[in-house]
């Protein structure tokens, strides 16, 4: 599929409601007129509002244009002018279908066209929807093959769930739009990547499928969505790597540009148009699709490097050079968004799931980033506040700075979980790990992750221990299994198996990738696997489960 060179992105469809959806599209000119033909023989116009992305840019690590080694092109972070085009359509009846086609004229008078696709607002309750549950992309080398085998397998979804990490350097426009390795997070999402995998020189071009043109995505934020202090470093990696706490931005910098000074969002939430709640805004809300009520949270922390050696800012200790500068400290894998008991977030929380759109949906699930049980190295250390520990010599001189995280404090096991329980959520869904696995609670509430599209980091589970762990002993850090005693569910149907034949509770892989479906007509989630290395090979659907109807 390709796309009009006037065109960034296809449009692709945001917040439905029961009688309208939003069209989103970009270009790199600013225009002065952009629309929205649609309806039959597209006899219908409506105009779209104009606005730019603020933060994007390229720099010395962009793969655009001519740029495929580091430093060709840009030498350091320049801004890229980048516009984004928005249109309601309105007055749409539930079930019915109807075309549309997206239009924008440069300011020399040339216009540019997308395809037809078409759309529908809200679905109403009963009607059975597949719902596609991805996430971290990151452009990974497995998106694009994922997401095609997604529409030759399913055909067209009808919503996407993505559950965080959509980039992987947030203000790197290039990742989101024209990426020159060919799976850029649209192209991908919009069949029109161009992503090539070889192996035993056989090389084949994948494509991605043309999904969000036809089904809203609704999406949450991970650690890949967060960049860190503005222009304090010489590349994007550094500034996205240059998140600091609020709290402790606050003490170095007092009020002005805390936000410069700490983290920020803004390219994803001007990327995105999302359901809003009144207290956190697009970065944690809940939505009515259809059968399901969907609550998704912001529960995402910073990644740090296990050791501080070479300079690294570390999860457990802070560099020996930076000790006498505490600006340049890391603070740990500090929380971005507070959701322990009695925070903001969690009285939002628990205020949805009393809410009668709650309790009588039929299928109740709750999105976020960060696993609650996991086989993978990414739950550790525990979701809580790092305890800053400074050890200082005789003349008061500080000789260490790490961090401890005790596991009995994370604030999703302890304060979160129990919500959701006693709320009667059937589906918890998540990633970050960048695996497929899932478990059961003793209650029947499910938990999915299924994140696999390449760069793995393995499975702590049998003789596999976690690589991630701190240099000294304590019981807060486990080595194998999930840390909180959920044992991991084996695929129902065809899972893979281990060199003593034994079946794998978990699929870690950088050659075979995994997509999941939820089928809200028959309550089932489905997991299908395809292997890279063998891409005239079937896709594998090899687990399913029943979600109990609330």
């Amino acid at each position: 599929m390709t796309l009009p060179q006037g065109l960034l992105t296809d449009p692709f469809l945001q917040l439905p409601t029961p009688t309208s959806v939003r069209v989103v599209w970009f270009t790199e000119f600013a225009g002065y007129k952009h629309m929205i033909d649609y309806g039959e023989n597209l006899a219908k116009t409506v105009f779209a509002t104009t606005s730019k992305l603020t933060r994007t840019r390229e720099d010395q690590q962009s793969r655009v244009g001519k740029q495929t080694q580091d430093g060709e092109v840009y030498q350091y972070p320049v801004k890229r002018q980048i516009w984004r085009h928005e249109a309601e359509v309105n007055n749409l009846t539930a079930g019915n279908r109807i075309s549309y086609r997206v239009t924008s004229v440069r300011e020399d008078g040339e216009s540019f066209s997308s395809n037809v696709f078409s759309l529908a607002p809200n679905p109403i309750p009963g009607k059975p929807l597949k719902i596609l549950l991805t996430s971290d992309h990151q452009i990974k080398p497995m998106v694009a093959a994922n997401l095609q085998k997604v529409v030759e397998t399913i055909g067209q979804v009808d919503a996407v769930w993505f559950a965080g990490d959509l980039a992987n350097i947030p203000d790197r426009a290039s990742e989101w739009f024209d990426d020159n390795r060919g799976g850029a997070f649209f192209p991908c999402l919009q069949g029109r990547a161009h992503y090539e995998m070889a192996y035993n020189d056989q090389k084949t071009i994948y494509t991605g499928g043309a999904i969000i043109q036809y089904a809203p995505m609704f999406t949450c934020i991970g650690n890949h969505e967060v960049m860190g202090r503005f222009a304090k470093e010489g590349s994007l990696n550094g500034e996205f790597n240059d998140t600091i706490p609020r709290t402790a931005a606050l003490n170095l910098y007092g009020e002005a540009s805390l936000k410069e000074n700490s983290f920020n969002t803004d390219t994803y939430e001007e990327i995105f148009t999302l359901p809003q709640s009144m207290e956190g805004g697009k970065t944690y809300y809940a939505v009515s699709f259809g059968d399901v009520r969907l609550a998704v949270l912001y529960a995402t922390n910073m990644w740090r490097y296990i050791s501080s050696d070479g300079g690294h800012k570390g999860k457990y200790s802070e560099p020996e050079a930076k000790l006498s500068n505490p600006e340049n400290w890391g603070y740990g894998q500090h929380i971005y968004e507070p959701i322990a008991k009695g925070s903001k977030q969690y009285n939002w929380l628990e205020q949805e799931l009393n809410s009668s759109e709650f309790k009588q949906a039929k299928y109740k699930v709750v999105m976020l980033h960060h696993p609650p049980h996991t086989l993978g190295d990414n739950i550790i250390p525990a979701y809580t506040d790092p305890v800053q520990i400074i050890e200082r010599d005789e003349d008061d001189k500080i000789k260490a700075v790490r961090y401890e995280y005790p596991k009995q404090a994370d604030y999703i096991i302890r304060d979160v979980l129990p919500l959701l329980e006693a709320a009667g959520v059937q589906l918890v869904f998540f990633g970050h790990s960048h695996l497929w696995n899932r478990f059961c609670s003793s209650s029947g509430m499910h938990f999915i992750e299924t994140s696999n599209v390449g760069n793995s980091y393995g499975a702590a589970y049998g003789d596999k221990p976690r690589k991630n762990l701190p240099p000294w002993h304590s019981q807060d850090y486990v080595a194998i299994g999930d840390p909180y005693g959920l044992e991991p569910v084996v695929p129902t149907i065809a899972p893979i198996l281990d060199e003593n034949g034994q079946a794998m509770p978990y699929i870690t892989s950088n050659d075979i990738t995994v997509f999941s479906i939820f089928d809200t007509g028959t309550g089932t989630v489905s997991s299908y696997r395809f292997n890279t290395r063998k891409p005239d090979g079937e896709v594998i659907k090899f687990d399913e489960f029943k979600m109990v109807s609330g």
